[in-house]
C-alpha cells in the first residue's frame, strides 16, 4: 500500500450533518455512489470538507464507534443553507493528520489504526510553530473516497505550540536562541536560510573567503515529489540537499532560500571543473529511498568568480537568470552566467523603460517587403516589418529589440504601431485611387489569450476605413502555443470578419501537419531555411522532395504557397518549377520604406 503523507491541519468546532451508514452504504460510497441527500451539499457554502465516512467515538475508546456518512459545516451562520433532512452532531475543535492511500481496497477502523500507528513511528508531526503526536483514542476519523485515492483524516493531539507568543506579540517570552533560529535557520531542514547567507556575500572577508563562484539551483518538478510521494518525502529531499552542502569541502557557505531553491558560495575553479563538481554533487542527490526508480533532476545557474565579485550582494539576480535558462526535461541543467547575459539584462530593462518614450517620439518606422507572383512577375502584396530609428539617430537591427519586447510582452505595443501605420497608408492610397494589395502584419502569440483581441484589432482597422481583406494577420508556426483551441478560435473569428491569415516559418515547428488541418489559413510561408537549399550546387534531391511536397500539400489544402528568402534567380526558377506561386525575398526587393514602396509598385 502506498501512503502519501499530506499535511497536518486544524478544524474548529463545527456541525456534522449525517446519515447512519450500513456496510452496504459504505461499500457503495467507495464505488462512487453517494445518495443525493448528502451528495447535493458537496461544495456548498460554509462546508469544511467534502462528503465523507466518519468514525465517531462516543466515549473515547473503540468500544462504541458510530459509522456515518456526512458533511461538516461551519456553526451558526445565517448565510448558510443547512441541510434539513439529516441528523446533526456538534464536533469539537481538533487537529488532524492527513494522508492519501490507493483506492484499490476498502478499509475499516482497524486497518486505519494500523496505518497511523506506522505513520506515527516515523513522523511526530513537527511544524514550524507546533508539535503534534498521534491520539490513542481519536474522537473523529474522516475517510474521503475519491476516483483514484482515499484521503484519511486521523485526529492527533497538540503537544506544544509557540504560535501564541507570536500572534499575541509577546516579545518577552522569546529567548535569543529562538529568535536567532527563526531569523536565520530554515524551519524544515534546520539549514541556514538566505538571511544567513547574505552577510557572507556582503562581508566575505570576515568568513575568510577571498573569492568565490556563486551557485543558485532548484529541483525540477519538485511539485511532483510533493503531490505523488508526499511532503515528508519531499522534505527529506530538501534535508538531503542541505546535508550535502554542509559536508562538501568545496562549499564555503550555503542556504535554502525558499521552497526548493538553494544558493551556495563555492570554491573558484575553471568552468569544466566547476561543472564536473556540480554534476557529481547533483547525481548523488538524484534518488529517493521511497522510489529508487524515480530520478531527480536539477536546474542550476553558475556565476563565475569575476562576475560574482563584481555583482556583490546582487549576485543572486545573475544566478537566478542563468538558472531560469535550464529548460530541458529529464536532464540536470547547469548554465554558466556570461557577460552577454549581463549586457542583455541591462539593455532589455533599458529599452523596456524607454519604449513609451520611443513611441511618443515616433521612432518606429514601418518598412514593406513586396511579395511577387512569380508566374506573372506581378506585385501580389507585402509584409510589414518594423524598424527602430533609435532616438532618431540610428536604425537599430531588429534582433536588438524584437526578442526583448517579445519576452516581456511589450511587442504588443509595437505590433499596434505597425497595424496602425499600415492602415493609415492603405487609407491614403484608397483615397488617392491607387490599386491596393494585402499587407501582412505580425500577430504576436503573447496576445492570443486576450479576450478583447478581436474587437480591439477590428477597431483599429475600422477606424481608418480599411477593407478587412487588405489586412493579413501572420502567425509564427515556430512559436509555442499552450492552448491551441484558443488560437484556432481567434483565427476563425478574424477570418469570419474578412481578414486573411498566414502561417509564417512553416516547417520549423513541432506540430506543423496537425496545425495545417485545423487552422483557417490563406497563405503558407515556407521558411527561408528550406529556400536557402534550393538552386545551389549543394541542393539535394531530399531537400527538393520536401519542398515539392510542402508546395503540393499547400495547393491541395487550397492555400497560397509563398517562399520567403529567395535571393538568386536560380532559386526563383527552381521554386517556380516546383509549383510555388509567390516569392518574398531580396531577389525582387529588400524591405523598403512605405514611401518607396508606393512609388515603385503603386
Amino acid at each position: 500500500m502506498f501512503i502519501n503523507k499530506l499535511n497536518q491541519l486544524y478544524k474548529p468546532k463545527r456541525i456534522l450533518f449525517y446519515q447512519n451508514a450500513s456496510d452496504e452504504d459504505i461499500h457503495n460510497f467507495y464505488r462512487g455512489n453517494l445518495n443525493d441527500e448528502i451528495g447535493n451539499h458537496a461544495n456548498a457554502f460554509g462546508t469544511y470538507d467534502y462528503p465523507g465516512i466518519f468514525y465517531i467515538s462516543r466515549n473515547g475508546n473503540d468500544s462504541h464507534i458510530d459509522k456515518v456518512i456526512g458533511i461538516e459545516y461551519r456553526l451558526d451562520d445565517d448565510r448558510i443553507s443547512y441541510p434539513e433532512n439529516l441528523k446533526s452532531l456538534i464536533l469539537d475543535e481538533a487537529f488532524f493528520y492527513s494522508i492519501e492511500i490507493d483506492n484499490e481496497i476498502e478499509i475499516d477502523i482497524n486497518s486505519i489504526h494500523q496505518i497511523f500507528e506506522q505513520v506515527a513511528k516515523k513522523d511526530y508531526a513537527h511544524r514550524a510553530f507546533s508539535d503534534l503526536s498521534i491520539k490513542q483514542n481519536p474522537g473523529v476519523i474522516g475517510v474521503f473516497p475519491g476516483s483514484k485515492k482515499i484521503r484519511i483524516l486521523y485526529e492527533w493531539k497538540l503537544n506544544q505550540e509557540w504560535a501564541s507568543n507570536i500572534i499575541n506579540d509577546d516579545i518577552e517570552s522569546f529567548d535569543k536562541k529562538f529568535l536567532y533560529e527563526m531569523a536565520f535557520l530554515d524551519p524544515i531542514t534546520k539549514h541556514q536560510n538566505w538571511n544567513h547567507l547574505l552577510p557572507f556575500l556582503e562581508m566575505p572577508m570576515i568568513a575568510g573567503i577571498k573569492d568565490y563562484t556563486f551557485v543558485h539551483f532548484d529541483v525540477k518538478e519538485f511539485r511532483v515529489l510533493n503531490e505523488v510521494y508526499g511532503h515528508i518525502t519531499a522534505n527529506k529531499v530538501l534535508s538531503n540537499i542541505s546535508t550535502a552542502m554542509k559536508e562538501s569541502e568545496y562549499i564555503y557557505a550555503s542556504a535554502r532560500c525558499h521552497n526548493d531553491n538553494f544558493a551556495m558560495m563555492i570554491k573558484d575553479m575553471p568552468d569544466d571543473q566547476t561543472i564536473e563538481f556540480l554534476n557529481d554533487f547533483f547525481e548523488k542527490l538524484s534518488h529517493i529511498e521511497e522510489a529508487p526508480d524515480y530520478k531527480i533532476y536539477f536546474r542550476c545557474g553558475v556565476v563565475p568568480m569575476q562576475r560574482a565579485m563584481l555583482s556583490g550582494n546582487r549576485v543572486a539576480d545573475a544566478g537566478k537568470l542563468a538558472q531560469s535558462l535550464g529548460q530541458t526535461s529529464n536532464h540536470t541543467d547547469i548554465t554558466i552566467y556570461t557577460d552577454k547575459m549581463h549586457d542583455d539584462i541591462l539593455w532589455g530593462n533599458y529599452i523596456k523603460a524607454y519604449l513609451d518614450t520611443a513611441i511618443k517620439n515616433d521612432e518606429f518606422v514601418v518598412y514593406l517587403q513586396p511579395k511577387f507572383d512569380i508566374n506573372q512577375e506581378k506585385i501580389k502584396g507585402a509584409e510589414a516589418l518594423i524598424r527602430w530609428n533609435y532616438k532618431n539617430k540610428e536604425f537599430m537591427p531588429p534582433y536588438r529589440f524584437i526578442p526583448f519586447f517579445e519576452k516581456d510582452g511589450s511587442i504588443d505595443k509595437v505590433d499596434d504601431i505597425v497595424l496602425s501605420k499600415v492602415c493609415a497608408a492603405l487609407a491614403e492610397w484608397k483615397k488617392e485611387g491607387r490599386e491596393l494589395y494585402p499587407i501582412s502584419v505580425n500577430l504576436s502569440r503573447t496576445r492570443m489569450y486576450d479576450n478583447n483581441l478581436i474587437d480591439y484589432l477590428t477597431g483599429i482597422v475600422d477606424s481608418y476605413g480599411v477593407d478587412h481583406k487588405y489586412i493579413d494577420f501572420e502567425l509564427t508556426e515556430s512559436a509555442s502555443y499552450d492552448d491551441m483551441k484558443q488560437i484556432i478560435f481567434i483565427l476563425n473569428e478574424l477570418r469570419s470578419k474578412g481578414f486573411k491569415i498566414s502561417m509564417d516559418d512553416f516547417g520549423t515547428g513541432y506540430s506543423s501537419l496537425s496545425l495545417l488541418t485545423q487552422m483557417p489559413l490563406d497563405t503558407l510561408k515556407i521558411d527561408k531555411s528550406f529556400v536557402d537549399k534550393v538552386g545551389s550546387v549543394d541542393d539535394s534531391e531530399k531537400d527538393l522532395t520536401v519542398i515539392r511536397h510542402i508546395i503540393s500539400l499547400a495547393k491541395e489544402l487550397k492555400f497560397v504557397c509563398l517562399a520567403e528568402g529567395a535571393e538568386q534567380k536560380a532559386q526563383v526558377d527552381k521554386l517556380r518549377s516546383l509549383g510555388c506561386e509567390v516569392i518574398q525575398g531580396y531577389y525582387y526587393s529588400k524591405p523598403i520604406p512605405i514611401e518607396e514602396y508606393e512609388k515603385k509598385y503603386l
